[in-house]
């Protein structure tokens, strides 16, 4: 799936590493890990979860970009 992330910056930049992550927003530090890696796709949810504890958007941390195939 071609959804690209940067959470990975932006949880770095807030100064959180995988599991202070997850617990704050009720996930585990594999999910986070899944995530940074592009092996899982968070739920709108999640993705806001995401945005809102870091401070940003979901735009800013995610993009889907369709495939030139």
């Amino acid at each position: 799936m071609p959804l690209y992330n940067r959470l990975k910056e932006f949880r770095a930049k807030a100064g959180y590493n995988q599991q202070e992550m997850g617990r704050l927003i009720g996930v585990s530090r594999q999910t986070i890990s899944l995530i940074e890696r592009g092996d899982y796709s968070p739920s709108v949810t999640l993705a806001l979860r995401l945005a809102q504890v870091l401070g940003t958007t979901v735009e800013e941390i995610f993009r889907y970009e369709e495939d030139e195939s």
